[in-house]
């Protein structure tokens, strides 16, 4: 095993830590950009708790709202014009992970004098940004702790990512209480977007990683076990701060340490993303029995008896087929009983218009796969989805 590990971001967690924002971004500079989505954090008190202790720190600031849910390289080329033409020194996200890619790939686009499409399109590494501080309101998407982000072209159907290590936020506020108002199916799928982060870096054929396939499988669990609760009490501060605080080690790099494969899930809901611009979290979702069942084979089956066992407590003394399927099943009863997540890509507005295009974007960004798919192979996962 040989890797490197290094998260700078440094977290503040607990109710009412958004209000410290002020005097830490004050640090940076005295003129900030705040990005956000829609009306959600003014209506649960985000907005004015941030620009409050802005105020008292003599800390003036620009707007960037409408932040779509997949967020749109439009956005980010506002973004970055407004950080231009005011002489920004700093970004704040307030809201869930789309805010936060935009406002990371704002922070990069800052820097750079072409397209902001070129960071994604060409993977140029962003080794210069505006710093970036998070007030996060859903979890999901973990971004606030990791060094990514992830971008759509509409014009071009194209959904990809945008790295580096200056994206990496300084500071993320953390603060359960602002997910109380989250609806139930944006709980569902932010919940089923922790754990398909999680299952990209479980599934690796690398066998010297006890560690942190058994982090992995806390975390898995905390979503299996708080997941249902937040959907049907809000305001359960257990399994909110639980959700909260899982989000964010299902994707920094942690449980990925000496790994060597990963990422096929959402290599497949990429393309269709691009395409349909649905759900990211239901789209994974959606896709992961199917893609289980694909990859089940005598070479694979360990793991998911090892998933099995541990997640979901199968008794280990039955056959490894056995065991694999009922994990899968099992999975699928999270996913669509406890979660209530729409089983097909249909359900979604998904047609069977563009498979083939599809296929073969995701079957270009297979290196990194723990078991590869053929374009064919995944004409067929995408047609049982449907």
């Amino acid at each position: 095993m040989k890797f490197q590990y290094h998260v700078p971001t440094q977290i503040r967690f607990g109710k009412g830590v958004a209000g410290e924002i002020g005097s830490v971004v004050a640090a940076y500079g005295k003129t900030g950009l705040i990005v956000y989505g829609g009306s959600s954090i003014k209506r649960n008190g985000v907005y004015d708790t941030v620009t409050a202790s802005l105020k008292e720190a003599g800390v003036t600031w620009y707007e960037l709202p409408g932040v779509e849910p997949n967020p749109r390289v439009t956005s980010v080329e506002k973004g970055a014009a407004l950080c231009k033409e005011h002489g920004i020194d700093f970004v704040i996200a307030a809201g869930g992970g789309s805010s936060v890619d935009c406002a990371k790939a704002i922070c990069g686009a800052a820097f750079y004098d072409g397209p902001a499409w070129d960071l994604v399109e060409k993977h140029l590494p962003v080794t210069k940004a505006l710093p970036l501080f998070v007030v996060l309101t859903l979890a999901a998407t973990g971004s606030e702790m990791d060094a990514g982000a992830i971008i759509t072209n509409p014009a071009t159907k194209e959904k990809s990512g945008v790295f580096g290590p200056a994206l990496v936020p300084r500071v993320s506020f953390l603060d359960p209480t602002y997910t109380y108002t989250v609806p139930a199916r944006q709980t569902a799928a932010g919940t089923a977007d922790i754990y398909t982060h999680t299952i990209e870096t479980y599934f690796d054929s690398a066998k010297d990683t006890y560690f942190v396939d058994g982090v992995a499988e806390s975390i898995l669990r905390t979503c299996v076990k708080y997941g249902k609760l937040a959907m049907d009490e809000p305001d359960n501060d257990e399994a909110r701060s639980n959700l909260m605080w899982a989000s964010p080690w299902a994707i920094n790099g942690l449980i990925g340490c000496g790994r060597n494969e990963g990422w096929t899930l959402h290599g497949l809901q990429h393309p269709i993303g691009g395409w349909y611009d649905i759900t990211h979290g239901e789209g994974l979702a959606i896709l992961m029995p199917h893609w289980f069942r694909k990859i089940l084979s005598d070479k694979t089956v360990d793991k998911f008896v090892q998933y099995g066992v541990n997640v979901f407590g199968i008794d280990p003394t039955l056959d490894k087929f056995e065991i694999a399927n009922k994990a899968i099943e099992a999975t699928e009863e999270f996913l669509f009983g406890q979660l209530r997540i729409p089983r097909t890509l249909g359900e979604l507005g998904v047609d069977d218009k563009h498979l083939e295009d599809m296929a073969q974007v995701a079957a270009a960004g297979m290196a990194r796969a723990y078991v590869p798919l053929t374009k064919d192979e995944i004409v067929e996962l995408y047609r049982a989805a449907l």
